[in-house]
């Protein structure tokens, strides 16, 4: 079987599975019912655009972006007559899943941080408010959420005089919470030493506030760094684009020529590194 046959056969396999999940797994059997109920005609005609958007966007939700790797290396596939887009595709695709799950866990840690800095808030406010320290922990947790998923532990020591500081530190080893630990100080000094809890939880939240609007100005200024080394990495792509409309057919060139193998295989290399190397430098000014 030859290169051309097998990359049609992905792409059928491709598009029967898009097919599927768009009108999943059960339509026949909805369709059924619907006949036998004498409730409606079955074919009502072409969705319309709202409609497909809407499944796209189920389909996507369910695969995860990273999956679209691979259908581009399905379309190439049929475009260059070569199972090599679909190799490259699927080896993306776990790199791609990576990426996404790391921006998954750091869009919850910033989530944590944020719910301990209204924790602190709130736990001042219901100090201020005349109520006892472990009663407006109870309080102020339930509106914030900011313990997590100690939440339990935390607030049973606080109900039944247990060890509050130590159930604090346990509950800021959570990625995000680390201002729990903070919170355990404050708590400490306040019951042991006497010490005003509430001036001591404001100058707590001013100081994550203040940590958290620095991560995030970092963050901006480096956003400019990340946007031009995904716009370079893009560059091959736009380049293939130019290439086609003028007629000089780079795929078949890549794809079926000794010398385009050799460069699209240093190309990529060489991409790869350049995409790592770039991001190891915004993470590490981001670290630091």
């Amino acid at each position: 079987m030859g290169t051309e046959q097998i990359a049609m056969g992905a792409a059928v396999l491709c598009v029967g599975a898009v097919a599927l999940m768009l009108g999943g797994w059960h339509s026949g059997a909805r369709r059924a019912q619907l006949l036998l109920a004498g409730g409606g005609v079955v074919g009502a005609g072409p969705p319309s655009w709202q409609e497909l958007a809407r499944q796209l966007r189920r389909v996507r939700d369910r695969l995860g972006a990273e999956w679209w790797a691979l259908a581009a290396g399905l379309v190439l596939a049929v475009l260059g007559a070569s199972v090599l887009p679909v190799v490259a595709g699927a080896v993306g695709v776990p790199l791609l899943r990576r990426v996404r799950l790391a921006g998954r866990v750091r869009r919850a840690r910033e989530r944590r941080g944020d719910a301990v800095i209204a924790l602190c808030g709130a736990l001042a406010g219901e100090v201020r408010a005349g109520r006892q320290p472990g009663e407006a922990l109870l309080r102020a947790a339930r509106d914030s959420g900011g313990l997590g998923d100690a939440q339990a532990t935390v607030l049973a020591a606080a109900r039944f005089g247990g060890d509050v500081p130590g159930a604090l530190a346990g509950a800021a080893r959570q990625p995000g919470a680390e201002g729990l630990l903070g919170l355990a100080a404050c708590w400490r000094v306040a019951v042991d030493q006497g010490a005003g809890l509430a001036d001591g939880l404001d100058r707590l939240e001013g100081a994550l506030r203040a940590e958290r609007d620095q991560r995030a100005d970092l963050r901006a200024q480096l956003s400019g760094a990340r946007s031009t080394a995904l716009m370079l990495a893009g560059l091959p792509v736009l380049g293939l684009a130019l290439g086609a409309a003028l007629g000089a057919d780079p795929l078949q060139v890549l794809l079926h020529t000794g010398a385009g193998l050799g460069c699209l295989v240093i190309g990529g290399l060489l991409e790869g590194l350049g995409m790592w190397w770039a991001m190891r430098i915004v993470r590490g000014a981001e670290t630091a």
